[in-house]
């Protein structure tokens, strides 16, 4: 019912909502006499007349301030402004009209004050009442919410609390701050919590997520909350920082998961310029698989640091066709322009690796070819070895015939203790590198 009533065209809904109107003029009307009668008053003929002018009068002098134009599901504190003004507007015209020219037999002259009253109560209850309607019945299941604690009472929070509000998509259970002024008490009809009881109202209430709603916060601090929300079943994220809000890059409701930086227990330390420039500026830079995740980043990333060219090798024709127009655009807002050589070539092909390296002698490789997935791995492990350890062997021995001075293998965490094969396969590799290494050295 409430989809075929509302999500019309807006002159239906404008036509509808004026005939509600017209319906609360007579109600206000017929209780208006009724109250100054104490008895039930039902209309009669010769109240034809004042029945017939109070939608007559009142509708205009809506329509003339706007009242129709207004979503009625949106409705806040400056439209119910505007419909007193409004209805202000009607009473002094209606109340002129019972007192000097209407019959008090018929009407009594204290209905031209009670009626407008009466009347700003229905509209404003049934605007209310439409408002509330599309508040708590949206289209989204309550139960299929996730109920939200918002970490922050501040200016924020309350903030963030009213997108939440609107948007259906949570049930907010409450706040959380430690500021004592607030704590105990509520804010919109919502309670407010110490940080320590947090981890009973989220068992009790079984709360599935927790926004951190104080942007100002310093990192250590951030960090001592994280620190206490885990071991809570919980999902943990934020709203923007102030200047992303500031500079309307993000809005409020715009949740997002935490950096990882507020997982590492300390400030993060922030990149020398000089040592990544010093293999990269003014030299020839090698990037295997240059087309994947971890390539593709490396690659911005260096075009950055002004190398005279990039090599891009990838055995991906797609890969490398579209993180060299990537780049080609990038590097056209650059001031040094580095040259980008897109080559395509399998790592595990030595002959190849040769001919590239020799050809173009970088001063520093990076190897980031690799098959990374954990299940595609699993599922083909002679593969995933002969890319990951022989492939890595090979560009190692090409670099090392060369005469490379640099070779960078991007490894991972997995390689630590490996319990599958693609993170074995990573630590073979690492185990070629460090074989390679010191048969240089001796």
């Amino acid at each position: 019912m409430q989809s075929r009533i509302f999500n019309r065209h807006t002159l239906p809904r404008q036509f509808l909502a004026m005939g509600v109107d017209v319906l609360c003029a007579w109600l206000a009307l017929f209780l208006a006499i009724s109250l100054r009668e104490d008895r039930w008053i039902l209309p009669h003929v010769d109240q034809t007349v004042t029945y017939l002018l109070a939608p007559l009068l009142a509708i205009p002098i809506m329509v003339k301030f706007g009242l129709y134009r207004a979503i009625f599901r949106y409705t806040g504190f400056s439209a119910m402004v505007t419909t007193m003004q409004a209805i202000a507007v009607y009473g002094v015209i209606f109340c002129c009209y019972v007192v000097f020219v209407g019959n008090p037999t018929h009407v009594p002259r204290s209905v031209g004050a009670l009626q407008p009253i009466l009347f700003l109560l229905l509209i404003g209850g049934n605007r209310a009442f439409i408002r509330g309607l599309f508040m708590y019945t949206g289209s989204q299941d309550m139960r299929q919410r996730g109920r939200l604690l918002i970490y922050g009472a501040g200016e924020t929070g309350i903030q963030t609390a009213a997108a939440i509000h609107s948007t259906r998509n949570y049930t907010l259970i409450g706040f959380v701050d430690n500021d004592p002024v607030k704590i105990g008490r509520s804010i919109n009809g919502v309670e407010v919590w110490a940080p320590q009881d947090l981890p009973q109202v989220v068992r009790d209430s079984d709360v599935s997520d927790v926004l951190l709603a104080i942007p100002r916060l310093t990192r250590p601090e951030r960090n001592a909350i994280i620190q206490s929300l885990q071991g809570l079943a919980v999902h943990v994220r934020s709203v923007p920082s102030m200047a992303e809000l500031a500079s309307g890059q993000a809005a409020v409701q715009q949740f997002q998961e935490l950096d990882v930086e507020d997982l590492l227990g300390r400030d993060p330390v922030p990149p020398r310029a000089e040592l990544i420039a010093r293999d990269i500026q003014q030299r020839v830079v090698l990037v295997t698989g240059a087309g994947g995740s971890i390539g593709s980043e490396l690659c911005r990333q260096i075009v950055q640091q002004g190398p005279t060219t990039l090599l891009l090798v990838e055995h991906s024709e797609f890969a490398l066709y579209r993180i060299y127009h990537e780049l080609h655009a990038l590097v056209a807002t650059l001031p040094g322009n580095p040259a980008l050589v897109p080559l395509l070539g399998d790592v595990r092909d030595l002959h190849r690796m040769r001919q590239i390296i020799t050809t173009w002698r970088p001063a520093t490789v990076y190897h980031a070819a690799a098959y990374k997935h954990v299940p595609m791995v699993e599922h083909n492990p002679v593969q995933g070895l002969a890319n990951n350890v022989f492939g890595t062997l090979t560009v190692a021995r090409a670099a090392l015939e060369a005469g490379v001075p640099q070779f960078v293998l991007i490894s991972t965490d997995k390689a630590v203790r490996p319990t599958n094969v693609m993170g074995a396969s990573k630590r073979l590799a690492e185990l070629c590198l460090q074989a390679l290494a010191d048969s240089r050295t001796v």
